[in-house]
C-alpha cells in the first residue's frame, strides 16, 4: 500500500508540472499575440464630418459678342469704288468706310433739279395769270370762271413743284447712300468685297460687320435645376426683406470669364439678362453676362467659360482624398468606437474646392480616414490621428 501511494502521488506531481507548463505557454502566447495585434495597428489621419455652408463653382461655356454689332450693307446698288479702312481698324462714328461710283446717281440728281428748275418756271407762269385776271374779274371786264381755272393752273404748278423738290431730295440721298459711314465706334471685321466688285442691298453677306466691344456680352446656357436656385434664393430674399415677389431683377452673384488660353479675365461680369422661356429640348434656358472690355482684350466671336459659384446650406462635406472608386461606386472608410475600419458607399453630390458634397452615406461626426486607404481592410485597427 505504501508503495503505490508513493506512486500515486508521482505521476499526480508530474501532470500538475504538465499543466502548469501548457498554462504559461498558453498564456505566453496570448500576450504574444495580442502584442503582434497592437504593433499591426496603423496610426492614421482621420477628419470627423461636420455639417456645413459649401461653395460650389459651376462652368458654363459662353460666346462672346461686343455689345454693339452693326452689318455694314449698301442701300444703293453700284461699282466698289473706294475702301477707306482696313480689317481689324477701330474707326470713330461717322468715319467713312466705302465709297461707291456714284456717277450714275449724279445724273439722276441732275436730271431731278433740271425738273424742279421747269416746275418753278411753271408755278411763277401760273402765279403771274392769277396776279392779271384776278383786277379784270373784279372790275367785271371777264368772268369769273378764268379766274378759277388760272388758280387751278397755279394749284397745280405747285404740286408738280413739291413733287419735283421731293424727287431732288431722294436723289440726294441715294447720291449719299455711296459714301457709307460707321453708325457707331468699333472694330471693322471682314471685308469680303474688294473695290470693282458690284455691290448692292440683295447682297447676302454685308460688306463688313462693325463691333463696338468697349463693354461685351457672354451668351451662355443654364439648366433648369441650376435656374431654379437662383430663382427661389431671390424669392427668399425678398420675402425676408418685405419685397413683392414677382419684380424682374437677377440674384446671380459676380460671374469669372475663363479665357481660351486658360487665363482668368481681371474684370468680373454679372448676368443681366434671362431669355423669357426654357428650351422644351435641351430643358436649358439662355442668359447673359455683361463684361467690360477697355483694354479691347475681348472680341466678337470668341468663347470662354463663365464660372458662377452657388451656396449650399447646411451639407456634409468631406475631403475629395478620403474618398476611393471601384467601378461607378464612391467609398469611403469610417472608423466605429473600437477604431475598427468600415468601408462605406456614400452618394456625392457635388464639389466645392478639394471637398465632396455628400448626400447620402455619412452622418455628423462619423470619423473618415484621409489616407492609407490602401493599406487596410474592412475590420483593420487604426490608431486615429484627429486632424481639424
Amino acid at each position: 500500500m505504501n508503495l503505490k501511494s508513493s506512486n500515486f502521488k508521482q505521476i499526480a506531481f508530474a501532470l500538475t508540472l504538465i499543466a502548469s507548463t501548457m498554462g504559461l505557454t498558453n498564456c505566453s502566447t496570448g500576450k504574444s499575440e495580442e502584442k503582434e495585434n497592437a504593433t499591426k495597428a496603423l496610426a492614421l489621419p482621420v477628419h470627423t464630418v461636420e455639417i456645413s455652408d459649401a461653395v460650389t463653382v459651376k462652368d458654363y461655356l459662353g460666346t462672346i459678342e461686343g455689345k454693339v454689332n452693326v452689318e455694314v450693307r449698301p442701300q444703293v446698288e453700284g461699282i466698289l469704288k473706294e475702301i477707306y479702312v482696313d480689317e481689324g481698324a477701330f474707326v470713330q462714328k461717322g468715319q467713312k468706310l466705302f465709297k461707291i461710283d456714284a456717277s450714275a446717281y449724279q445724273e439722276v440728281l441732275n436730271n431731278m433739279v433740271a425738273t424742279q428748275n421747269v416746275a418753278k418756271a411753271k408755278l411763277e407762269n401760273a402765279k403771274l395769270e392769277v396776279e392779271r385776271l384776278r383786277p379784270l374779274v373784279e372790275n367785271d371786264v371777264i368772268s369769273d370762271v378764268r379766274l378759277q381755272t388760272a388758280k387751278s393752273e397755279y394749284d397745280v404748278a405747285m404740286a408738280s413743284l413739291d413733287q419735283a423738290t421731293a424727287a431732288v431730295r431722294s436723289a440726294q440721298i441715294n447720291k449719299e447712300f455711296t459714301i457709307l459711314t460707321a453708325p457707331v465706334n468699333g472694330y471693322i471685321g471682314r471685308i469680303p468685297k474688294r473695290i470693282g466688285n458690284l455691290v448692292g442691298k440683295g447682297d447676302s453677306e454685308p460688306l463688313t460687320v462693325l463691333s463696338d466691344v468697349q463693354e461685351v456680352f457672354v451668351y451662355f446656357s443654364m439648366n433648369e435645376s441650376d435656374f431654379l436656385y437662383f430663382t427661389k434664393l431671390k424669392a427668399k430674399q425678398d420675402s425676408a426683406a418685405g419685397i413683392k415677389l414677382g419684380n424682374n431683377q437677377l440674384n446671380f452673384p459676380e460671374a469669372t470669364l475663363i479665357l481660351a488660353d486658360g487665363e482668368e479675365y481681371v474684370k468680373k461680369g454679372r448676368v443681366d439678362a434671362v431669355n423669357g422661356q426654357v428650351d422644351r429640348t435641351t430643358g436649358a434656358i439662355s442668359l447673359r453676362a455683361s463684361f467690360p472690355n477697355t483694354k479691347n482684350i475681348l472680341r466678337s466671336g470668341s468663347t470662354g467659360t463663365l464660372k458662377i459659384s452657388e451656396v449650399k446650406k447646411n451639407v456634409i462635406q468631406i475631403p475629395q482624398i478620403a474618398t476611393s472608386e471601384l467601378q461607378d461606386r464612391t467609398f469611403v472608410y469610417v472608423l466605429n468606437n473600437n477604431n475598427k475600419v468600415e468601408r462605406r458607399s456614400i452618394t456625392i453630390k457635388g464639389s466645392s474646392k478639394d471637398n465632396y458634397i455628400v448626400s447620402s452615406g455619412l452622418n455628423r461626426g462619423d470619423r473618415v480616414l484621409l489616407s492609407g486607404l490602401d493599406k487596410i481592410t474592412d475590420g483593420s485597427s487604426v490608431i486615429p490621428i484627429q486632424q481639424k
